[in-house]
């Protein structure tokens, strides 16, 4: 999914789901600027939100090649090859599980305006298991777009937003009653969250979930 492109096209539903004209891809200016004192929400939600997980079951382990043997639930194996970069594989032992966690959202927040200009911020936070635990440690990455409201045709219960290259996105709002709380001026923020986790457990614990 691309994340820039996804926030771009479903930023419609700040306007409490709306079909929008998908524009096209823009470059990434500089991050937009914040206000001291960010003004609160006009209405805020999520757009859409899923969290999965996948479980393997450890098989067989070469130190020296760092070739890992994983078992998935259906009893079929597949052979991984572990980076350099996780310093703790000797603490993996036949039997224990690796569970995969994978979470995206999209959350929405149309705010009165606060003089930031529209624009694109991507923000990576990684975290890692303390040496000598189990493997483990998560990714996190997310981006934010924000949109400016030009024009509201409330007759058309259409709504007109400014991107971060001036690029115009013309909104049919499918709750026209949302469109009462929204002004010219306001700004529509979309922030997508990607989120990847991936832990190392004791034998025994090994479930499925989605």
């Amino acid at each position: 999914m691309k994340v820039l492109t996804l926030g771009l096209a479903l930023w419609a539903g700040a306007l409490a789901g709306c079909s929008a004209k998908k524009p096209a891809p823009v470059p990434e200016p500089p991050p937009a600027a914040r206000a001291a004192t960010p003004a609160p929400p006009v209405l805020s939600g999520t757009l859409d939100e899923q969290t999965v997980t996948r479980t393997a079951t450890v098989q067989k382990i070469d130190q020296k090649t760092r070739h890992v043997t994983l078992r998935r639930p259906d009893g079929t194996k597949f052979t991984i090859v572990v980076d350099p970069e996780v310093h703790n594989l000797p603490q993996v032992k036949r039997g224990d599980v690796v569970r995969v966690t994978y979470r995206e959202s999209i959350a929405y927040e149309v705010k009165k305006s606060d003089q930031a200009r529209p624009g694109v911020a991507r923000t990576t936070d990684v975290t890692r298991a303390p040496l000598g635990e189990k493997p483990g440690g998560t990714v996190t990455n997310t981006v934010s777009v924000r949109m400016t409201v030009t024009a509201i045709d409330q007759a058309a219960s259409e709504a007109t937003l400014r991107g971060p290259h001036g690029d115009v996105t013309v909104v049919k709002v499918k709750d026209p009653s949302k469109l009462g709380a929204v002004g010219v001026g306001d700004v529509v923020d979309i922030t997508y969250t990607e989120a990847l986790a991936i832990a190392v457990e004791k034998a025994g614990r090994e479930k499925v979930g989605r």
